[in-house]
């Protein structure tokens, strides 16, 4: 598989990331890379799932679709070959059912965090913040997605950008690794550096660049 340069650049800035996490949280096994699925802007996520590379993730929400189980059983099939984890979006019930790495809850619910972390201990349970406050009482995650870092669409579209800097000042008061997501891309990727981002999520950003990946 060869990478476009924007998934190689997004490639390299989220494992740069990881690895410096990863030596003071001494989790290595921790994904670098959170590829987010929505339904209209990844219509097909199994197409970017079968181009991400081992140590990444594919982050399925899938909203109460009627074909969640068959899209999340493709996906399984796809991430398993590949080593890529595969974490569900809030459904605990439909990790367990395809044999998920993990479940993905909102900010809404990161109080299911620790019954689902004793309940599945191997279990990667990542959440979704969007200030520093949730980020403060969710010391039961394994990580938090902390967005928007720079200006996005979707979800966080009304949100004001934080900035790298100030980004950067919540993650050292974290109680958990963090992860940037909100407009991150190939752009301004490096510019993250050194800001204790324990890796690199995005949703439509991924997609592109890894679209691009030439089979070989």
């Amino acid at each position: 598989m060869i990478l476009s340069a924007d998934a190689e650049t997004l490639w390299r800035a989220a494992t740069g990331l990881a690895r410096t996490v990863a030596e003071v949280s001494r989790d290595p096994d921790r994904p670098a890379l959170l590829f987010f699925t929505d339904p209209v802007r990844t219509p097909q996520p199994w197409l970017t799932a079968a181009a991400l590379p081992s140590g990444a993730a594919v982050v399925y929400r899938s909203f109460g679709a009627a074909d969640a189980r068959s899209v999340a059983e493709r996906l399984r099939r796809l991430t398993t070959e590949r080593g890529v984890r595969l974490l569900i979006g809030l459904d605990a019930d439909l990790a367990e059912a395809v044999g998920a790495d993990g479940v993905h809850l909102p900010e809404r619910a990161l109080d299911q965090a620790l019954t689902l972390r004793r309940r599945h201990p191997r279990w990667q349970v990542t959440g979704a913040v969007h200030s520093a406050a949730a980020l403060a009482g969710a010391g039961a995650l394994s990580a938090a997605v902390l967005s928007p870092v720079f200006a996005a669409g979707g979800a966080s579209g009304h949100r004001s950008a934080l900035g790298v800097a100030a980004f950067a000042a919540i993650v050292r008061a974290a109680p958990v690794p963090v992860y940037a997501l909100g407009g991150v891309n190939a752009t301004n990727a490096d510019t993250l550096r050194g800001s204790g981002a324990c890796g690199l999520a995005g949703v439509a950003s991924i997609q592109v660049a890894f679209g691009h990946a030439v089979r070989i």
